[in-house]
């Protein structure tokens, strides 16, 4: 089945609300995602940042409310179709079998964790393969297998994956899990070089972490207790005001040089 996914609305979540066993995790959510927007979701442990990305993904569907992706509602839409058309990068993939780093990528173009049985790829999916690899600076580790591979490594690797099917979206769930400061900072200039080497893609990243947030992020969605606290071009929702009240405690921003920091506010004393 082939889709129209030229849709210049990339995401449009309206009055959306999800439950599980009878808890409300989301109440009320309704942002929209332009396309070549680069958009990060913040907020702390149990928000619902995951039910979204699981919603933007294809992964699962609304109790109430509609979610559209690419221009196509959920529930009319065939789910595989539209996936394929959706880059995640998770860095809990899991993986039984010690791939190298070129066939991890090519499992961006099968769709699959695994290389499927009884397949080889041809001409073609090597030479995807390897334009990427050499885009993310993998090209001498292209050969090295998963276990072996630095956490910096698989990062980048799972961004390659998931751009090896040219998605019109790219979902990064908590990216920088798990790096060292050099690592994180090599990931994070990886993920800006996106938005020069592919204009058009269209982002959501998840992070706990304002150091975290690459340069190229041009919105933000603040999130509390299943609720949008604040949403829309990054310097508008980064601000200590906002940030302090998604995560319920004072907190000061700062921006400098396209990048963002956070630290408690410190109590005003009395002049």
């Amino acid at each position: 089945m082939v889709l129209d996914v030229s849709s210049p609305v990339v995401l449009d979540l309206a009055e959306v609300t999800f439950r599980r066993q009878d808890k409300e995790i989301l109440q009320g959510i309704s942002f929209r995602v332009q396309r070549g927007d680069h958009w990060v979701m913040l907020g702390p442990n149990g928000a619902g940042k995951s039910t979204i990305l699981a919603l933007c993904g294809a992964v699962t569907h609304p109790t109430t409310g509609t979610v559209q992706i690419l221009g196509h509602q959920l529930g009319r839409v065939e789910l595989q179709a539209l996936r394929r058309h959706i880059g995640h990068v998770n860095p809990r993939h899991t993986l039984r079998s010690p791939l190298t780093v070129t066939e991890i990528i090519i499992t961006g173009i099968t769709g699959t964790i695994e290389l499927p049985m009884r397949w080889e790829p041809g001409p073609a999916e090597l030479a995807r393969a390897a334009e990427l690899a050499g885009l993310l600076g993998l090209a001498t580790i292209a050969g090295d297998r998963w276990p072996t591979l630095s956490q910096g490594e698989r990062g980048r690797t799972l961004i390659a994956r998931a751009l090896a099917g040219d998605p019109e979206l790219l979902l990064l769930d908590e990216p920088s899990t798990g790096l060292d400061v050099a690592a994180r900072e090599q990931l994070l200039e990886t993920i800006d070089l996106l938005s020069r080497t592919h204009p058009d893609l269209t982002s959501l990243l998840v992070t706990h972490h304002l150091e975290e947030l690459p340069e190229s992020t041009t919105h933000a969605l603040l999130l509390a207790e299943g609720r949008i606290t604040a949403a829309g071009p990054v310097t508008d929702v980064i601000t200590g005001p906002h940030v302090s009240a998604a995560f319920d405690h004072p907190i000061e921003v700062e921006h400098r040089d396209g990048r963002w920091s956070a630290r408690t506010a410190r109590a005003r004393q009395p002049s």
